[in-house]
């Protein structure tokens, strides 16, 4: 399903179109979504966003990307017989979306490898972790359940490993004492929504350089 692009706040001009484009990937009510939307809309991300992907016909980020007349490409994982056939699909999306970046915003699904080689170099996440410590799901419950006394959140460029590739930017959240998993969970949220954005900054202005598992800020 497509929902066409209405005009507002991504204009089709010619200096939008020389901008790198983006598409972003969410599973979810879109928070981080919502986040990139508002830094484009107010200058500081040098990107259009082309599209938005997901999983999830409930999904609440549909809602976000209307709003913003941001065309909706539904790819629903139910409506696949097998894991393969739902990969296929979305490699399909993908590709017709044409994107210079993937942004997985609230992605619960792990990508395939397919998908990772052809879009290489080409697909950044955010986790609720400062990996390589905690990852897949429910990172902030993991990091209590430690007893680490700092957590964050991190970006990182997507590989075939879990919440392995290369990072991008982290920032650090303090765990204090009567945390619960919601508490923490609110605070580094906070920092997702400034950190994602940051990142995307700078992988459309060309500054991020990546010599195996380093990433340095040209």
């Amino acid at each position: 399903m497509r929902i066409p692009e209405k005009r507002g706040g991504f204009p089709g001009n010619m200096e939008d179109r020389m901008k790198k484009s983006i598409a972003v990937l969410a599973s979810g009510r879109g928070s981080n979504f919502q986040a990139v939307i508002d830094a484009i809309l107010a200058g500081k991300i040098p990107a259009r966003c082309t599209a938005l992907i997901t999983d999830n016909p409930q999904a609440y980020a549909i809602e976000r990307a209307k709003k913003a007349g941001i065309p909706v490409r539904i790819v629903d994982y139910t409506g696949f017989p097998t894991r393969e056939h739902y990969e296929q699909a979305l490699l399909f999306a993908m590709q017709e979306v044409d994107a210079d970046l993937y942004v997985l915003a609230g992605y619960m699904r792990i990508l395939g490898t397919s998908i990772i080689h052809t879009f290489s170099g080409k697909i950044m996440n955010i986790h609720p972790a400062l990996l390589p410590s905690f990852t897949g799901l429910h990172a902030q419950r993991q990091a209590l359940n430690y007893g680490v006394k700092v957590s964050g959140c991190t970006v990182h460029f997507v590989d075939e490993s879990l919440d392995c590739g290369p990072i991008i930017l982290q920032r650090c959240v303090t765990v204090l004492d009567g945390d619960d998993e919601d508490l923490l969970a609110e605070r580094i949220l906070k920092h997702e929504h400034e950190c994602l954005p940051e990142a995307i900054r700078l992988f459309c202005e060309e500054k991020l350089v990546t010599d195996g598992r380093t990433v340095r800020i040209a």
